[in-house]
């Protein structure tokens, strides 16, 4: 029973831990802290989107038309969350009336959760416990679905492939659908593969370089930039290939290299878009490196 209680009190304490940090936060400066968690989080959200966008391409669900323009917003969004840094935001200041909704929440949830709980709980069963639920298996099988569905079908169109190896489309899907799964280096022999049948490509000679960066630890120099080199080569205007040709120049500390390629891109997508304030905040970053050297 004792332990019952124990357990009780820290699953309201962790509660309280969600619930009353937003309310009585100072400054954002403590969001700077996850943003690593966060960013991982994304990029799984954004990695099963993509894996299920190529699925329905490839079963006639979308159009190819369709998949390319989601697919290109999708990967937008990914290439943000998993090579561009995040900044602490502006101080905010907390309202007397948000401390007051604060204090109150800690006293009233504690009480009545236990409340709550004498009232239709069964504490007989603490001492007694029956058989699980069978339900748990299958909650449990749930959180798992949608990872081995994006597996299998990455599987299958692997196995499609080696009855077909002149498939270009099929091994651009396969390298992107391998980059979702974040397997970087399977992703990097599927796009080179795509790259003989198809080459001279902007966008795949990107996802190209993208793809054998991140297996080689986010880093940039060396092939991966030759080969954005080429995609810009190709398409000047390449936005893609410009985010990442700046990023390439930000690890190198050419700073003022990198702001250039990265006011090419906003010159490029809409003004006040999520990524459009991405690359804002790296330039600025940037700019206040440069300042410092």
């Amino acid at each position: 029973m004792i332990l019952f209680w124990v357990i009780c009190c820290l699953m309201i304490v962790i509660a309280l831990a969600f619930v009353l940090p937003p309310l009585l936060q100072h400054s954002n400066d403590a969001q700077a802290t996850s943003n690593d968690e966060r960013k991982q989080a994304n990029i799984a959200v954004y990695s099963d989107q993509l894996a299920e966008l190529a699925a329905d391409l490839e079963h006639g669900i979308v159009s190819k038309e369709q998949y390319e323009q989601d697919r290109d917003e999708l990967e937008r969004r990914l290439l943000e969350d998993a090579s561009t840094p995040t900044t602490a935001g502006k101080h905010q200041r907390v309202s007397p009336k948000q401390s007051q909704t604060a204090y109150v929440l800690a006293v009233l949830l504690p009480l009545v959760a236990v409340l709550f709980y004498l009232k239709v709980g069964n504490l007989k069963a603490i001492s007694n416990p029956t058989a699980q639920p069978t339900t748990n298996g299958a909650a449990a099988g749930t959180n798992d679905f949608t990872q081995q569905r994006i597996e299998a079908n990455v599987a299958a169109l692997a196995k499609r492939l080696e009855s077909n190896p002149n498939d270009a489309e099929g091994w651009t899907t396969l390298g992107r659908s391998y980059t979702t799964l974040e397997k970087f280096d399977e992703a990097t022999k599927a796009y080179a593969r795509a790259n003989e049948l198809k080459p001279g490509n902007a966008d795949l000679l990107t996802d190209y370089a993208f793809a054998m960066a991140m297996g080689k630890g986010r880093q940039l120099e060396g092939e991966p930039l030759e080969l954005i080199n080429k995609a810009l080569k190709i398409d000047p205007d390449n936005a893609k290939a410009l985010q990442l040709a700046g990023s390439a120049a930000f690890q190198t500390k050419d700073y003022q290299k990198a702001i250039d390629y990265w006011q090419r891109v906003l010159s490029k997508v809409p003004p006040g878009s999520d990524l459009a304030q991405s690359v804002q905040g790296r330039i600025s970053e940037a700019k206040s490196l440069l300042t410092k050297k």
